[in-house]
């Protein structure tokens, strides 16, 4: 197979809407995915990502809008004709066909020759380290191995396009992580431009360029992995990416109050009155020697601490009021070296860790 895909398309979303009676599945969506690029669908179950990803597929036709891959229209095509790879949740492996079969079939259908569906099969069979596989069944592979099978499927004919429906739901955690990998180290090899379905926030993550975040039929926003966890445009994002926690804040002029208090942030504020300090919980510090200068300090008292063996998990009670949580790492502490539940604490946020939010849910 061909190291990189010079061919890949860019993707064009324009006022897509998709309606099941009074609910919206997909709310006037546009959304640009460029060449080579590896785009996550991110979102809670009906939020509209699986959906979109249908009709981009084609399995979906929508109630209007434009959808073209590269310079063509393709919302009439009919799924056959987009030349899109695509792995399914399910894999959805013909159980009575060898591997070899399996990831054939899509050159069968395009009338390629034997002799060329045995080497270009061979060919995706290694790319995915499954050279040598070809004459098993399917019954006989772990499902890391079917998920393999599922992928060398999908780009054994090199689509320009390669479409991914939760493709590691099935697989226990450590498999997972590993196959997170794999495939992200896949798409830098072959470089088609991927558009991946998923509702694992560290998946996203892991894998992405850009992520969309979805819900309720409309991108809530669309980032880079660093920026949307570290600049999310609202609190359903700032929720929904990561562990949070919100504080309610004032607005006075320029200044932000918590408590009474002015904040220093480095980040500026949205501009609206409705604002929430989110708080991550590894940006939290504890401090032992008492407030800091230069950072936001606040008086709490511990109310849980939880081990978790290389960190530890602390919910403090704030004296004005609200909770906040901090992980910090053990660091070769022991167990009795942590804080006590009713302790007095001083915890201490950073002015470039102090991010302020549109406290809205959407």
């Amino acid at each position: 197979m061909t190291s990189r895909n010079s061919d890949a398309l860019p993707i064009s979303i324009r006022n897509v809407t998709k309606t099941y009676g009074a609910v919206h599945a997909l709310n006037d969506v546009s959304l640009e995915v460029e060449s080579g690029e590896f785009l996550t669908l991110l979102g809670p179950s009906g939020s509209g990502k699986t959906t979109l990803l249908m009709v981009l597929a084609g399995f979906t036709r929508p109630d209007c809008g434009s959808l073209k891959f590269g310079d063509r229209e393709v919302i009439r095509t009919p799924p056959h004709l987009r030349d899109v790879g695509m792995t399914f949740q399910s894999y959805a492996l013909f159980p009575h066909m060898t591997v070899a079969g399996n990831v054939g079939y899509p050159l069968k259908l395009r009338k390629v020759s034997k002799p060329d569906i045995a080497a270009r099969v061979e060919a995706a069979l290694d790319t995915v380290q499954l050279g040598g596989f070809g004459d098993r069944r399917i019954d006989q592979l772990s499902g890391g191995q079917r998920q393999r099978v599922a992928v060398a499927r999908a780009i054994v004919f090199e689509p320009r396009i390669l479409l991914m429906d939760e493709p590691l739901s099935a697989l226990d955690k450590k498999l997972r992580d590993q196959m997170q990998i794999e495939l992200r180290h896949l798409h830098e090899k072959l470089g088609m431009t991927t558009v991946y379905v998923t509702h694992d926030q560290r998946e996203a993550l892991t894998m992405s360029d850009r992520i969309a975040v979805v819900n309720h039929g409309r991108i809530m926003q669309l980032a880079t992995p660093r920026d949307l966890y570290e600049r999310p445009a609202n609190r359903f994002v700032a929720d929904f990416i990561g562990e949070s926690t919100f504080l309610p804040v004032s607005r006075q002029g320029e200044t932000i109050l918590f408590d009474g208090q002015p904040l220093l942030h480095d980040i500026p504020a949205p501009a609206t009155d409705n604002l929430s300090l989110m708080v991550r919980p590894e940006r939290v510090v504890l401090s032992r020697e008492g407030p800091r200068e230069g950072a936001n300090n606040f008086a709490a008292t511990a109310t849980d601490v939880v081990y978790q063996g290389d960190s530890y998990l602390l919910h403090a009670a704030l004296a004005s009021g609200g909770q906040i949580v901090l992980r910090g790492a053990m660091r070769g502490a022991n167990v009795t070296s942590l804080p006590s539940v009713g302790d007095a604490l001083t915890l201490c946020l950073a002015p470039e860790d102090t991010v302020l939010i549109d406290g809205s849910e959407q």
